[in-house]
């Protein structure tokens, strides 16, 4: 009679597997997607964060919209920053260069997150965005130090760190070429 003996292999299942993959290849799309909204409501004002007016309606395409002279950072940063960082956010608010980086920001953190390329690259950009904003606002409403930005930053690190392109999206062919193989930290 033989009796068995774990010796610490690993006994997850391929469903396991298969499943922690598609979480986190929907959990890069959908980030992508919340980054991809964010730039085309500050675009065009489709009234979630840019657009909406104090009776509730929407000015879609409206004066508060990028393409109709719009400033997508001036009204966060010059009245909704706080603490230690307030003034240097404020001095920079609505600033041609600023408007500028957030929007291709934007833009191409939620391309590259939406297909899955160049998935490092834009989750440290991400990350440097979201960690901008958290000065912005520092201290967070509802924890001394901890908030949303935070957290979508640990997601980020987390996609790269499991090569979350690879999964539900262009990753696995955007990874056989040539310059990728060449330089990793394009994956």
């Amino acid at each position: 009679m033989a009796i068995a003996v774990d010796r610490g292999i690993d006994h997850t299942t391929d469903f396991d597997a298969i499943a922690a993959k598609g979480i986190w290849g929907a959990t890069r799309i959908s980030l992508g997607l919340i980054f991809l909204w964010a730039f085309f409501d500050k675009l065009l004002a489709l009234g979630f964060s840019t657009g909406r007016l104090e009776d509730g309606t929407i000015a879609f395409f409206g004066k508060a919209a990028w393409i109709s002279g719009g400033s997508p950072t001036f009204g966060f940063l010059a009245s909704g920053t706080k603490g230690p960082f307030a003034e240097t956010f404020q001095n920079i608010a609505g600033s041609a260069w600023v408007d500028w980086l957030f929007m291709a920001g934007l833009l191409g953190i939620g391309v590259a997150l939406s297909f899955g390329i160049f998935v490092k690259i834009s989750a440290g950009a991400g990350v440097a965005m979201l960690m901008l904003m958290w000065l912005a606002v520092l201290p967070p409403e509802h924890h001394p130090f901890i908030d949303d930005h935070v957290i979508y930053s640990l997601v980020l690190l987390g996609l790269a760190a499991v090569n979350a392109g690879d999964n539900l999206g262009f990753g696995k062919r955007w990874n056989r070429t040539p310059i990728v193989r060449r330089y990793p930290i394009l994956r």
